[in-house]
């Protein structure tokens, strides 16, 4: 077994604290990583404030580093590469989801790069907020060295949430999407359906993330809230993106949906209430997604080191992993926190 340091929690709500963990030695097609910066996610929060089995959990499935060893059998990475990981960290690769490389949506489920099942001998996999992750070859990503390693760990499950959607509805030149939410996913829907080249509007609750929305490249804002505002674009878009992360009513942005547009509701994968009229006036449809596969994932990456595209984040040294929960409870963040991480490693 390989012995490294990581930020761990064994009970409910307890903020993850330092301790000795191990990985498993590497396998032929494993992949050593030394982890630099992970980003904080929500369901990283929630992971914990809901953890109560007892168990070790190590948050963390949106990370980057350097390879510092690999099997017998790599050979798409060398040590020292740059890389990225994601959320996802094995598959069955065997079933119709994996071999379309949808393997977020691995019919036997997708192995989770914390809180899952090792496919090989049963252990719960162990998070990012460590010092070394070692990972199979084929959930490793070649990460553009141009870019701020910071700012490319949430795209590892931010951006890559919104990336598949945003190629599956074909955004680009010509095409008007509407954000709904200007948080982790919704601040870089912006970015990449801007740089896409469709027309975009961010749908926000609050005037004053005007100035932060255009800043990002939205075409214009519309406060939800105002009735008269949203009367006036009703029927405009072709897609609608919905990064909010909590239960709402859907009817008021389906109305602002074109002929046979859809909204993809992408924060909030619970139940939620659809009034069908609301889709059959126009032909609308109700769509969502969730993380992405592997060629999409190094698509993204590609995508972003060719138009110099990151997160805007903000770095914490790994040891304020508290100050980053605490803030994360108030949405004290613009607009997602990352850990530095490379301490771990002295």
């Amino acid at each position: 077994m390989r012995s490294t340091r990581a930020f761990g929690t064994s009970a409910r709500g307890e903020t993850p604290t330092l301790r000795d963990i191990e990985r498993r030695d590497l396998r032929a097609d494993d992949v050593a990583v030394r982890v630099t910066f992970s980003g904080v996610c929500h369901s990283d929060l929630h992971a914990v404030d809901s953890h109560t089995d007892g168990s070790l959990l190590v948050p963390g499935h949106e990370f980057v580093g350097e390879v510092t060893a690999i099997g017998e059998d790599v050979t798409e990475f060398s040590v020292g590469d740059p890389v990225a990981v994601g959320n996802i960290v094995d598959s069955c690769g065997a079933c119709d989801m994996c071999a379309a490389g949808q393997e977020n949506f691995c019919r036997e489920f997708p192995t989770l790069t914390y809180g899952g099942r090792d496919r090989h001998d049963g252990s719960m996999t162990l998070g990012g907020y460590a010092a070394e992750y070692v990972v199979r070859d084929r959930f490793v990503y070649h990460r553009p060295a141009s870019l701020d390693a910071a700012g490319v760990a949430p795209l590892m499950c931010a951006g890559a949430t919104v990336w598949e959607p945003l190629r599956r509805w074909n955004v680009g030149p010509g095409v008007r999407v509407g954000v709904v939410g200007l948080g982790g996913l919704g601040h870089l829907a912006v970015k990449l359906a801007v740089a896409l080249g469709a027309e975009v509007t961010v749908f926000t609750t609050s005037a004053g993330k005007e100035a932060d929305a255009r800043a990002l490249g939205a075409a214009d804002v519309v406060v939800s809230t105002d009735e008269s505002a949203m009367s006036a674009v009703a029927a405009r878009f072709d897609v609608i993106f919905d990064t909010v992360a909590v239960a709402h009513d859907l009817s008021p942005y389906l109305r602002t949906v074109a002929r046979d547009g859809t909204l993809c509701v992408l924060g909030f994968l619970g139940s939620l209430p659809v009034n069908m009229l609301d889709l059959a006036l126009g032909h609308k449809s109700v769509s969502s997604g969730g993380s992405a596969g592997r060629p999409h994932t190094q698509e993204l990456l590609d995508f972003c080191g060719e138009h110099g595209i990151t997160a805007d984040v903000e770095v914490l040294p790994s040891r304020k992993v508290t100050t980053a929960f605490e803030r994360l409870r108030r949405n004290d963040v613009r607009y997602r926190f990352v850990l530095d991480l490379a301490d771990l490693a002295d």
